[in-house]
């Protein structure tokens, strides 16, 4: 996704319960959907998952896409913030 283009970036974490059987699948699924990383993946399952878009509605369709993924248990927003200038350093 090319954020350069977009006046602001927002981004969310989120934690995923999925079985320890499916995490390698589910995580390729993940990764395969713009503006998603997958950071860990625990031995049971737990991934944490942030999510890089140029709007909150944008934000809102990834994380119901990542829910209806197969072997998805569970879904947890844990953290949003909106950048208004992603290139400005706090």
């Amino acid at each position: 996704m090319d954020m350069k283009a977009a006046t602001g970036i927002n981004i969310s974490s989120v934690i995923l319960g999925v079985l320890p059987v499916d995490a390698e699948r589910v995580r390729g699924e993940l990764q395969a959907l713009d503006g998603v990383e997958v950071h860990a993946v625990a031995e049971d399952g737990r991934m944490i998952v942030s999510i890089e878009s140029a709007s909150e509605g944008a934000t809102v369709d990834t994380f119901e896409a990542m829910r209806r993924v197969p072997g998805v248990l569970s879904a947890s927003l844990v953290y949003h913030q909106y950048e208004s200038d992603p290139d400005e350093e706090a």
